[in-house]
């Protein structure tokens, strides 16, 4: 068996696979939404770069034959040289039924994520919201193991792996929670079942009770503060004076509007 130079297994060329799991992207990164970049950056920040470089090489060409993801785990197998596909575990902490109850009640307190995720999204925040309850979304230990002989870690049998579980955390955001043991069925139905309605309920008091005060207006009337103030040219209309006396008695009818 040929080693690198690095101590990687180098084995011979991989056996062509028809039919095999294939990475849609086929130049430059894997992953485009942000919950699937999220998981590529983590696993580029702890793997060496040039297995994760031959494992994307291995996704592309289409050498993992099948993926299955269950709470906790993920298995598959990878065709390499060797006429026996290798068989890749991926183990993460799957969280139990009482750390979900705990996540979903937050969920369901934020109606704009809990909105997001009855409509399909994945809201950037639930991240925040695990965090918060001191618990990870997205692994940062991974428990892995490939059959290969190759003693280097991660083998490109699992990186490629890893490169595929990405992609499809691109088709299905739900597929993170999953990974976290809870389904997609499990988390909408729970969210779906939020007393939402009861936000809006109304305290229905007896008829009876509210007899005393039925026909009590439901607003005071205002008083009129201020009242019409008459033009000084209308009291002489109203009072008229005597003959000859008009000029004379012009400013005290003035003085008489203006103090009204």
């Amino acid at each position: 068996m040929p080693v690198g130079r690095d101590g990687w297994f180098e084995g011979g060329a991989p056996i062509k696979v028809e039919g095999g799991l294939r990475a849609r992207s086929q130049r430059g990164s894997i992953g485009s939404a942000w919950w699937s970049r999220r998981f590529i950056d983590i696993l580029e920040r702890v793997c060496d770069k040039g297995r994760l470089s031959r494992g994307r090489a291995y996704a592309r060409q289409g050498q993992v034959l099948g993926l299955d993801l269950s709470p906790g785990l993920a298995r598959a197998a990878v065709q390499g040289s060797r006429r026996e596909p290798y068989q890749v575990t991926i183990a993460i902490e799957a969280y139990g039924e009482a750390r979900w109850e705990v996540v979903e009640r937050e969920i369901a307190g934020q109606a704009v994520h809990r909105a997001k995720l009855l409509a399909g999204e994945m809201p950037v925040e639930i991240e925040e919201v695990f965090a918060a309850l001191g618990l990870a979304l997205f692994p940062r230990d991974l428990d892995m193991s490939c059959s290969c002989p190759d003693w280097g870690f991660p083998c490109k049998h699992l990186s490629a792996v890893l490169y595929l579980l990405a992609e499809s955390f691109d088709d299905d955001p739900f597929l993170v929670l999953a990974w976290r043991g809870r389904t997609r069925e499990q988390l909408l139905g729970s969210l779906a079942e939020e007393p939402a309605a009861d936000r809006l309920a109304v305290e229905d008091v007896p008829f009876a009770e509210r007899l005393a005060d039925f026909y009590a207006p439901g607003a005071a009337i205002p008083r009129l503060e201020r009242r019409a103030t008459p033009s000084p040219g209308l009291l002489p209309r109203l009072f008229p004076p005597p003959e000859g006396l008009g000029r004379t008695l012009a400013p005290a009818y003035e003085r008489m509007a203006a103090e009204s």
